[in-house]
């Protein structure tokens, strides 16, 4: 990276201007905890009613205005808007002249590193990839959840410093991450954040079709025991059915399943083939057991039998 016509970081003023390009979830809640660290929100960019009210609950009485205004106001600019819009909104705003050197273009797309900011490099911008690793509900707790919260952070050598601080401004801890592996980092946090809401919301719908009132009250303890003790054990904590070889058990979810939830079994079977693959890896599935347990995934993936003499296809009685 060039930086012999960029200023130097010790000569910026203690306390940034910041604009935000995209009021989605994300950027008002990272405006508003710089906010607290003493910074000054300068604009806001919003399109959709709903992001006009995003800006306007986290960053009251700060302007929206287009994008190529947010640059001009700011010091620092968080883009956060979606990845695949990304690449096109920096190249747009170098081209149309909007970047200004020496100016911090911060985004915060888990896939990408600093690389997808180079058109704004060119242009003289000081690049930094900055990706927090939480969910966003688009409301004032998500400052409060900053605290503490991962950054995955890729910035050039000579920018460490600047996105260290920035990081821990907004209350998080940054965790280095290599440009080369941004897709394999995001693709980690979208298996263990994103499918984990499906997984959760579907046992939600199976418990209230078996008659639990409140199935977010029985979830609530064991998904947290659960996720403790994976994360303090790995593998170790894997426990039910699968890791313990009980083909027959996990041929009658098959069975249910199929019944009344057919929707639910795609993935039922691939997480159970999953988990089986883990826990024989680990040690924890017997052999011996493996191969019954295994061959049930496989017949209820082709709609066979589930390997207790119960029709899978659900167009026969049981034998």
């Amino acid at each position: 990276m060039d930086t012999d016509q960029q200023p130097d970081l010790k000569d910026r003023p203690a306390r940034l201007t910041v604009g935000v390009v995209g009021a989605g979830r994300v950027g008002p809640a990272l405006a508003a905890s710089l906010q607290l660290a003493g910074h000054h929100p300068a604009a806001v960019s919003a399109v959709s009613d709903a992001s006009r009210r995003r800006a306007a609950l986290l960053l009251p009485d700060v302007p929206v205005v287009p994008p190529a205004e947010v640059l001009r106001r700011a010091d620092l600019v968080l883009l956060t808007v979606p990845d695949d819009t990304l690449p096109g909104l920096v190249a747009g705003l170098a081209e149309t002249g909007a970047v200004r050197p020496g100016q911090l273009l911060v985004h915060t797309s888990g896939r990408y590193g600093t690389r997808v900011l180079d058109p704004a490099l060119r242009a003289g911008a000081l690049p930094l990839a900055l990706h927090p690793a939480m969910t966003f509900t688009g409301s004032p707790v998500d400052v409060q959840r900053l605290a503490g919260c991962s950054f995955g952070v890729t910035a050039p050598e000579e920018l460490r410093l600047a996105a260290e601080a920035l990081v821990i401004e907004m209350g998080g801890e940054p965790e280095w991450v290599d440009e080369e592996k941004r897709p394999l980092y995001h693709a980690a946090l979208a298996l263990g954040s994103n499918h984990l809401v499906t997984l959760v919301a579907q046992s939600m719908e199976l418990l209230r079709a078996a008659g639990v009132e409140a199935p977010d009250r029985m979830l609530g303890p064991l998904l947290g025991a659960s996720l403790d003790n994976a994360l303090r054990s790995g593998d170790a904590a894997l426990t039910g059915p699968v890791a313990r070889g009980d083909a027959g058990t996990v041929a009658a979810h098959v069975a249910e399943l199929r019944k009344h939830a057919p929707q639910s079994l795609a993935g039922y079977l691939a997480m159970a083939r999953a988990t089986a693959d883990r826990a024989l890896a680990h040690g924890l599935l017997k052999p011996e057991l493996a191969e019954d347990l295994l061959g049930v995934l496989a017949d209820g993936r082709d709609g066979r039998d589930g390997g207790d003499g119960t029709d899978l296809t659900g167009n026969g009685e049981d034998r």
